[in-house]
C-alpha cells in the first residue's frame, strides 16, 4: 500500500508538471489582444525589449512554481496518513501528557514541523527565482527569520484553534462545525484588529511617514472619505524586495494607512496619491467588512462540508488508517485535506469578487483624483518594477489573480471618461 502511494503520488505528480509546463511554456501565447495595441496597456509602449522578454520569462516560472504548490500539499496529508506518520504523532503526544489540552499543541507542532520541511524547497526556490529576476532584495538570513517567525505564529494560531475544535468535536459530535462556526466570528474581528499592531510589526518597521506634506495630501484624501486616520505609516520594505505596495488594513482604533517605501521611490507624487486613493476606495466601499463577511460565509460552508466529509472518510477508510471517530486528533491531516480542497473548489468564485472589488477601487480612484496621467503612470510602473505580465493564461487568471489583469486595468483607466461617470 505504501510503496504503491508513492509510486502512483510520484507519476501522477509528474505527469501534472509535464502538462502543466507544456501549457504555461508551449501552449499559452502571452501576447497582447489586437485591439490593446498601441494603446497605454501595450507593454510595447512602456517597456524595453529586454524588459518584455524578462517579464515573459519570470512569469512562466513563477505561475509553474505557483501552481506545483497545492497538489504536493494535497499529497503531504495523504502521505502522513497513509505511511502512518499520523499515529505515530498521536502516539508520541500522548506520551508526554495525559490532557488534551498539551497533546493537541504536541500534535499539530509535529504536522507542522514535518509539513514545513517537505515545502521549504519549493519556498526555497521560489526566492532563488525572485532573486534571480530582482524582485527580491532580501538576504537568506533576513528571509529564514521571517520563515521562523512566520512558522510560530502559524503554529500558535493553528494549536489553538485545533484545540478548540476537538473539544467541540468530543462535546457535540452533530454540532461540533456550527459551534465552531459561531466561535471563529469574534475570532477573525480579533484578528483583524490584531493585525496592523501586533503581527505586522514582527516582520518590519513601521514609522510614521517622513514627507511631511505628501502625509497631509494623503490624510486629506482620508478625510474626505471619512477615514479615521491621523497619520500615515510608511514601512522599510526595501531592504527586502523591489516590489512596490500599498494598503489600508485594521478595523477601529487600529485603522492604518500604509505605504511601502519602495512605492515612494519609485513613483512620483501624483502617483501615489492615485495607488493611496485606490486603498481608500476599498475603506469608503467597506470591502474590508466584506472580505470579513466573505470570510464568515466560507468558513459556514467550509465547516460544514467538513462535517459531513469527515463522517464519510472515516466509515469508508477510518479503520484502515487506524482512526475510528472524527474526534480523533489522528485524523487532522484528513481535515486538513478536505477544507484545502473545499478552499480550492471555491477560489474561483472568491478571486472573481475580489477583481470586482479591485475594479470598483480602481474606478474610485480615478473618480477622486482625475488624473488620468497619474493613474496609467502608476500601474505602468508597477508592470515594470515587478515583471508582472500584463495579459497572463486564462487558467493563471482565473485561480490565480485576485485583481484583475494589468491590461484590463490599464486600459480601463485610459478609457475611463469622468463625464460619463
Amino acid at each position: 500500500m505504501k510503496k504503491r502511494f508513492v509510486l502512483w503520488s510520484l507519476l501522477g505528480f509528474g505527469i501534472y508538471a509535464l502538462l502543466l509546463g507544456l501549457y504555461l511554456f508551449q501552449w499559452s501565447e502571452f501576447g497582447v489582444p489586437e485591439a490593446y495595441k498601441g494603446t497605454a496597456a501595450d507593454p510595447e509602449t512602456f517597456m524595453t525589449p529586454r524588459e518584455l522578454e524578462l517579464t515573459e520569462e519570470y512569469s512562466r516560472y513563477r505561475y509553474f512554481l505557483s501552481f506545483l504548490g497545492q497538489p504536493l500539499e494535497w499529497l503531504l496529508y495523504l502521505g502522513i496518513m497513509l505511511m502512518g506518520a499520523s499515529v505515530v504523532f498521536k502516539r508520541f503526544s500522548e506520551g508526554v501528557s495525559r490532557f488534551s489540552a498539551i497533546q493537541i499543541p504536541i500534535y499539530v507542532l509535529l504536522l507542522s514541523t514535518i509539513s514545513w520541511f517537505i515545502m521549504f524547497p519549493l519556498d526555497y526556490i521560489k526566492r532563488k527565482l525572485s532573486l534571480h529576476y530582482g524582485i527580491s532584495t532580501q538576504s537568506f538570513s533576513s528571509w529564514m527569520r521571517d520563515e521562523i517567525i512566520s512558522f510560530w505564529i502559524g503554529f500558535a494560531i493553528m494549536a489553538l484553534l485545533i484545540t478548540v475544535l476537538y473539544k467541540l468535536m468530543k462535546w457535540s459530535q452533530k454540532r461540533w462545525w456550527l459551534y465552531a462556526w459561531l466561535l471563529m466570528i469574534p475570532f477573525f474581528v480579533f484578528m483583524m484588529y490584531l493585525q496592523p499592531v501586533v503581527i505586522d510589526p514582527l516582520y518590519n518597521d513601521f514609522t510614521t511617514l517622513q514627507d511631511k506634506q505628501l502625509e497631509d495630501k494623503i490624510l486629506t484624501l482620508a478625510d474626505q472619505a471619512d477615514i479615521p486616520a491621523d497619520r500615515v505609516y510608511e514601512v522599510n520594505m526595501s531592504e527586502k524586495t523591489n516590489s512596490m505596495n500599498a494598503y489600508v488594513n485594521g478595523i477601529g482604533s487600529n485603522l492604518r494607512i500604509v505605504l511601502w517605501d519602495t512605492t515612494l521611490n519609485r513613483l512620483q507624487e501624483d502617483e501615489v496619491l492615485f495607488i493611496m486613493a485606490h486603498e481608500i476606495g476599498h475603506y469608503v466601499m467597506n470591502h474590508l467588512y466584506w472580505n470579513l463577511i466573505g470570510a464568515i460565509v466560507a468558513a459556514f460552508f467550509g465547516l460544514f462540508f467538513a462535517y459531513h466529509l469527515m463522517n464519510f472518510v472515516v466509515s469508508k477508510w477510518g479503520r484502515k488508517w487506524n482512526f475510528h471517530k472524527v474526534s480523533d486528533i489522528a485524523g487532522l491531516p484528513v481535515l486538513f485535506l478536505i477544507l484545502s480542497l473545499l478552499s480550492f473548489a471555491a477560489s474561483p468564485i472568491e478571486l472573481a469578487v475580489s477583481r470586482q472589488a479591485e475594479k470598483a477601487a480602481d474606478e474610485y480612484a480615478i473618480q477622486m483624483t482625475q488624473d488620468k496621467e497619474a493613474a496609467v503612470g502608476s500601474f505602468q510602473e508597477l508592470t515594470v518594477n515587478g515583471l508582472s505580465e500584463v495579459n497572463p493564461p486564462a487558467l493563471v487568471k482565473y485561480l490565480r489573480y485576485g485583481h484583475p489583469t494589468m491590461m484590463e486595468r490599464i486600459y480601463m483607466l485610459e478609457q475611463y471618461d469622468h463625464k460619463k461617470k
